[in-house]
């Protein structure tokens, strides 16, 4: 049989994760449950011991932090992920850990958003509208339809654990995740599930506005690392019109006067051209990296 275990990164979580822990026990009794702490000032660590799960200390503060440990020390062959704050079913997990199973996944996403209890739970109107903006990036860069980015509630196969270089420190995790598995072409398999509002008294460690702005520039960072030559022919094609904005004129007047008086302008289309040209030389360098890239890590996902 797989080993399955429960992966919770925790931060002042004490009035929900006894909850958590009792109810995914109540779901598969067999399973290993590990809470990740992640400096709670609160009573986090009784309540999970209490609730009979393993639990670690993360003194690096951030969920990227966290996870980044638990992939490293944990070995099983199925691992679910789940936030401490009472807010996923704990019933769906085993429709989650299904796809996982059979082997038709790699990464099975708790998707949160098709069904609207999301929208309907949330709050924070500022939360819905950021996951949908994530959500058209990701679709509109890779080429896909993922119906949930953000979303705490996952399952992964050992291989995308054992593989996933975890970059971020923060929230930019979900994003990271996704954007990883597209890009190494992943098995994502996405199940919608019923989304609850935190118990009162708990709250959000998440901010709207700066967790929000970090989880835009992971996009386009990780699209920069990812699709180089996208990215860089995107930037050249933008200087190449203004080099021809600048430089229409420039040459329509030397046609007329056999002279150049816009020196300045001169330059600068002269500059925004050659910018251009250097700026799409090293997205074709970086996408031979990293096709090589890619082409090294199918070798290694085949031993």
């Amino acid at each position: 049989m797989m080993k399955t275990c429960l992966l919770v990164p925790c931060y002042n979580e004490g009035l929900t994760i006894r909850k958590v822990v009792d109810d995914f026990k109540r779901e598969l009794p067999d399973i290993e449950v590990y809470v990740y702490d992640n400096n709670s000032t609160d009573n986090t660590i009784e309540e999970a011991l209490s609730a009979g799960a393993i639990v670690r200390k993360e003194c690096r503060q951030g969920k990227g932090n966290v996870v980044r440990s638990m992939f490293r020390d944990i070995d099983a062959d199925i691992y679910i992920m789940v936030d401490g704050d009472d807010t996923y079913p704990a019933k769906a997990v085993k429709s989650l850990l299904e796809p996982i199973e059979k082997g038709e996944a790699d990464i099975v996403i708790g998707d949160r958003l098709s069904n609207g209890t999301y929208f309907k739970e949330n709050k924070r109107s500022f939360h819905g509208f950021g996951n949908n903006l994530v959500k058209f990036f990701i679709n509109y860069f890779f080429h896909t339809d993922l119906k949930d980015i953000m979303t705490g509630y996952r399952v992964f196969s050992r291989n995308f654990v054992k593989t996933f270089p975890v970059i971020s420190e923060g929230f930019q995790l979900e994003t990271e995740m996704t954007i990883f598995a597209l890009s190494k072409y992943f098995r994502i398999v996405e199940i919608p599930i019923d989304f609850s509002e935190r118990p009162e008294g708990s709250f959000s460690k998440l901010n709207t506005f700066s967790d929000g702005f970090r989880v835009i520039v992971c996009i386009f960072n990780m699209y920069r690392h990812y699709k180089p030559l996208r990215f860089f022919t995107v930037i050249a094609l933008f200087c190449i019109i203004l080099s021809f904005i600048f430089g229409i004129p420039v040459i329509m007047e030397y046609i007329d006067y056999q002279y150049i008086y816009k020196v300045p302008s001169a330059i600068l289309a002269g500059s925004l051209f050659v910018i251009a040209t250097l700026t799409y030389t090293c997205g074709l360098i970086l996408d031979a990296l990293a096709y090589k890239d890619q082409t090294f890590f199918e070798q290694i996902l085949k031993k």
